[in-house]
């Protein structure tokens, strides 16, 4: 008994050898907070790659008589004991692995283990990141390999890596202090020191990392540009492009370095694409576009309705059916089978494809006209059709006419323009009057009479006014040089697009699109006979007709510096009348609204649309994940800008009626 109660305990200060198995954790130790898993696993990885750098401190433990255990409590280095059982946990190494300790026994432990924790500095993090690319550098470690020995992950390595390589100039004004760790990151996106320092020597007094982002990529195209969305990124590095990535930020994919690769893959795939549709469809001509020429100057053909074959209507009823009975049996299924899933897709494509074909375009219109193939703003393509150019419209007055000069200078005329013959050939000249020519001053004076009598007649007849001011509109929106209409209304139309970029790919974009190429539809081939299509309207078509017309010249666009804020006060009354609601059309989404406003804005949407708390939670994040997260929570409100609210018209007058039969003439003549 007396041999086991005798336990020999090496001197202080011996360096020796401890069983794993034979160490616990110093009740004695100044950090109570526990290592975190994290820093753990680093000791673990740093350990297994290079062994314990650094000897653990250890003090005996002694029982209630003061006599050795055997055991031995560690004083300094803890996290490394804690690092070792992981290890044998994962059966790298056995629980009797000797430990290198060093036993103190002169030192109180409390006092030493808080002046391991205490007198010591940590690493600036420049010599980090440099230190990390030498290891690179000189030993060829790869990223995964570094991580392994350190216990991080390959991605925080990388950041490492890609901050060592920072231009040294920078560096040193990061270790002095005058540049920040989220600077430095910026400067980062790109390991091209020259492209570094030139970056830093154009900054001014805003010296925001996003600023420095800006600079560093303002030659890239962001994979997330619609270019890169349609060639794709495989195709675009499979052709020898590269991508710079941000490995601080989310960048969404990264930036693209050589735009004219990426232009010339664009290029190349857009010119299949109108290849492959002209082929298809018999056009004359198909033309790629990166967006739509609104200035082209061509009249628009629109297809016209036409009656299935019966072999068609049949297919299509079949579809219909086998859809509906789909339909009912799965309708309160809540995620529906794979197979039955692909079935819908298949019968909605057949559905679509005879619904199409409800619609045709003149068999003349396609072996003279053409159409557009464009790239639209999400990265797909888009086919405006029916466009035939001058030289090949039989109906196109002569050059020089008025009518075929105000179609070309007119911004964005072409767009809307619907293919139309111009005036009726061979129609009897009013200056022949049973064969007798009337000299031009005589027409002058007997015309300006008549004008004044229809002045008269017309201004006291509504019901004729609407029908003529309809008249005159369409001929000049819906036809090319027609010079039809008697009242000299004009249609200005400011083309959105060049304002508001990809406005045209919104769904309102697209519901004006449809709405307008169902009137096209409609109108009669010839001019001529446009007078009798708008007067045989019934009255609510006449005055669809008419509210279409009208609201395709309304421009509510504000310009820097504009002139106009008697005219944007005008749309400010319009919108309270019409009861606009822009919630129904926009919503603030990073890339409308919140990604192109400040820090400061997107907070204040945010206090309004939510609350102050809410917003508060967004303060501390950067400028990219504040607007994402921003984003989301508005997502369900109705919150707008207040460029895009409408004001409550609270003033009856102010609407169609209000007046209550109050004789506006009258008031005029008083």
């Amino acid at each position: 008994m007396s041999a086991k109660s005798v336990e020999i305990v090496p001197a202080s200060g011996t360096e020796t050898f401890i069983p794993l198995n034979k160490l616990k954790k110093s009740p004695n130790n100044a950090r109570k907070t526990p290592h975190s898993e994290a820093a753990i696993e680093g000791y673990a990885a740093s350990i297994a790659a290079k062994g314990i750098l650094q000897n653990l401190v250890v003090e005996p433990e002694l029982d209630e008589e003061g006599t050795a255990t055997g055991f031995y409590l560690v004083t300094i280095g803890e996290g490394r004991r804690l690092a070792q059982l992981l290890r044998v946990k994962r059966k790298e190494i056995k629980k009797t692995e000797a430990i290198r300790c060093i036993i103190d026994t002169a030192n109180d432990p409390h006092e030493i283990s808080l002046d391991e924790n205490v007198t010591r500095e940590n690493m600036h993090p420049a010599d980090q990141f440099e230190a990390f690319r030498r290891l690179a550098d000189e030993q060829g470690f790869g990223a995964e390999e570094i991580a392994a020995r350190f216990g991080v992950t390959p991605h925080v390595v990388r950041q490492r890596l890609r901050l060592g390589a920072v231009s040294p100039k920078l560096m040193q004004l990061y270790r002095d202090g005058e540049l920040t760790l989220e600077q430095l990151m910026a400067f980062a996106i790109t390991d091209d020191q020259a492209r570094q320092q030139s970056a830093y020597e154009r900054l001014s007094y805003d010296r925001d990392a996003s600023t420095i982002r800006r600079l560093l990529t303002e030659t890239h195209i962001a994979a997330t540009d619609r270019r890169a969305r349609f060639v794709g990124l495989e195709a675009y590095i499979e052709a020898g492009g590269t991508i710079l990535r941000d490995l601080f930020t989310e960048d969404r994919g990264g930036y693209l370095e050589d735009l004219a690769l990426l232009d010339l893959l664009v290029t190349a795939r857009l010119g299949r694409e109108a290849d492959a549709l002209r082929a298809a469809e018999g056009w004359k001509w198909t033309e790629p576009r990166l967006d739509f020429p609104h200035a082209h100057g061509m009249r628009r053909a629109y297809p016209h309705p036409v009656e299935l074959s019966a072999e068609d209507q049949t297919a299509l009823r079949v579809a219909q059916a086998e859809f509906d009975q789909l339909a009912e049996q799965h309708q309160t299924a809540e995620e529906l089978p794979d197979e039955v899933d692909v079935r819908f897709g298949e019968l909605e494509n057949q559905i679509e494809q005879f619904e199409a074909k409800r619609q045709a375009y003149d068999p003349d219109d396609i072996t003279r006209g053409g159409a557009f193939v464009i790239l639209n703003h999400d990265g797909t393509v888009r086919i405006e059709r029916g466009f035939i150019r001058p030289e090949d419209d039989k109906s196109q007055p002569e050059a020089g006419e008025d009518g075929d000069r105000q179609a070309s200078e007119e911004e964005g005329a072409g767009d809307d323009q619907a293919t139309r013959d111009g005036e009726g050939e061979g129609e009897e000249s009013e200056e022949d009057e049973g064969g007798q020519r009337l000299s031009d001053t005589l027409v002058r004076d007997l015309t300006a009479h008549r004008t004044l009598g229809l002045r008269l007649n017309l201004s006291e007849q509504p019901d004729v006014a609407i029908v003529t001011v309809t008249h005159a509109l369409a001929a000049q929106i819906f036809y090319v040089g027609a010079n039809a209409h008697v009242v000299g209304i004009q249609p200005v139309k400011t083309d959105l697009a060049t304002h508001a970029v990809g406005i045209e790919d919104t769904p309102a974009g697209k519901e004006w699109s449809d709405r307008h190429a169902n009137w096209a539809r409609q109108m009669p081939r010839d001019v001529a006979k446009l007078w009798e299509f708008v007067v045989e309207l019934d009255h609510d078509s006449r005055m669809a007709l008419f509210a279409h017309c009208a609201a395709l010249t309304v421009n509510a666009v504000k310009l820097p510096f504009d002139l106009r804020p008697r005219a944007l006060a005008a749309a400010g009354r319009l919108a309270g009348v019409v009861a606009l609601d822009m919630t129904g059309y926009w919503r603030p989404t990073v890339q409308s609204y919140l990604g192109r406003v400040t820090k400061a804005v997107i907070l204040e949407a945010v206090r309004e649309g939510i609350g102050a708390e809410a917003a508060e939670r967004l303060m501390g994040m950067k400028k990219a994940e504040m607007a994402a997260a921003a984003e989301q929570l508005l997502a369900a409100t109705d919150w707008l800008p207040p460029l895009l609210r409408t004001a409550k018209t609270e003033d009856p007058s102010s609407a169609p009626g209000g007046a209550q039969g109050h004789d506006f003439c009258s008031e005029a003549a008083e």
